[in-house]
């Protein structure tokens, strides 16, 4: 029947070289620890909210939530009316086939 070709590796058509690696030495520092200066974390800015920017932020994280509710929960519903019309199709499917059968 149908055989798929598989791609045959052609030969090399000239001489391949590896190309050549040069290492180069480098100088090794040895620090003692009092040479070193002590570690400190990096300064970092300080947030500040006012009253206003808390009550914006609060009613902003409340709006997302119930967004986001309520996609979710017409999702849901979506899925559940899918699954009851899929089954009321199949009883009437097989409420036919059973009435052809004893019709018969």
């Amino acid at each position: 029947m149908l055989r798929p070709k598989v791609p045959t590796m052609p030969q090399p058509t000239g001489h391949l070289t590896r190309p050549a690696v040069v290492v180069e030495p480098t100088a090794v520092t040895h620090h003692t620890p009092e040479s070193l200066a002590p570690m400190t974390a990096p300064a970092r800015p300080t947030v500040q909210l006012s009253a206003s920017s808390v009550i914006a932020l609060v009613g902003g994280g409340t709006a997302v939530v119930l967004v986001v509710g309520a996609v979710l929960v017409s999702m849901l519903l979506a899925v559940a009316i899918t699954g009851a019309s899929v089954a009321i199709c199949a009883l009437v499917i097989r409420s036919l086939v059973n009435t052809e059968h004893k019709c018969r």
